[in-house]
């Protein structure tokens, strides 16, 4: 796994890094797995406050590698030979794919996930990045729905992240042309949080700032992000209160008061 994913944890902040940098950080099998088996990893890990992940070298993730595209043109799809592109119907990770997964798993680690995005996301590589809770992108980083160029739609979760953040209509122009856009534009369309000329250390400076936080306050915000239907006000409301409810008067709670009357650092247990 290390050949594709590192990631190193230090005071709560798990530093995930894409390492096949001579390929771009394309998407092969190992990298999917390495992402997958990196996701359910962290989602378990109660130490964790915070995650950035980030590629190593010219880009974030240059997209799914070309083989794969070989092997479909030569009409391969033997689910042995390929655990990921395999047939795709078969639900292997609750409503999602081995595929989507990789992208999901970022929405299911219980603790905020920032993407440092550089160079290029490009297909598989910009549905990974939407993963993330936020994006911080550099300055002339390209990206692209790309699928539409070797006749594909997007199908790592692409179509329902793309709908959280942005408009139909940009949806369907990126995903009908496969042009490619700049940084700019994805802060304009909603794809980017943040442009930063190093998105890689302030990625990873806001992650020890969220890791200072009160880890329970935390889990639960994600948990009303995550869970809360689009639109439905009585859902949202009454998750902010069922969670407020088991918040106050807890240990993390008391520690988050006392730090900020004492002016000292917090010091959140366990």
């Amino acid at each position: 796994m290390e050949d594709r994913v590192r990631t190193t944890i230090t005071d709560g902040v798990a530093d995930v890094r894409l390492v096949r940098s001579d390929k771009m950080n394309a998407l092969d099998d190992a990298m999917f797995m390495a992402l997958l088996e990196t996701g359910e990893k962290l989602k378990s890990d109660s130490a964790v406050r915070a995650v950035v992940i980030s590629g190593e070298g010219r880009a974030f993730c240059a997209g799914l590698d070309m083989s794969n595209f070989g092997r479909m043109a030569s009409g391969e799809r033997d689910a042995n030979k390929s655990e990921i592109t395999g047939r795709l119907a078969a639900r292997t990770h609750g409503i999602a794919n081995r595929a989507q997964y990789a992208a999901l798993v970022w929405r299911d680690i219980p603790v905020p996930v920032i993407a440092a995005v550089h160079g290029v996301a490009f297909g598989g590589g910009f549905q990974v990045a939407l993963g993330a809770d936020m994006r911080f992108v550099a300055p002339g980083t390209r990206f692209s729905v790309m699928e539409i160029k070797w006749g594909l739609v997007p199908d790592m979760a692409g179509m329902f992240l793309m709908k959280g953040l942005a408009r139909e209509d940009i949806i369907r122009d990126l995903t009908y042309t496969g042009r490619i856009f700049e940084a700019d534009d994805a802060l304009s369309y909603g794809f980017a949080t943040r442009l930063c000329n190093d998105p890689y250390a302030e990625a990873l400076t806001v992650a020890r700032e969220i890791a200072d936080k009160s880890p329970s306050a935390i889990r639960a915000a994600k948990r009303i992000l995550n869970d809360a239907p689009d639109n439905d006000a009585a859902a949202i409301l009454l998750a902010e209160s069922v969670e407020q409810d088991k918040l106050i008067g807890g240990a993390h709670q008391k520690e988050a008061i006392m730090a900020n009357l004492e002016k000292r650092r917090p010091n959140f247990a366990g």
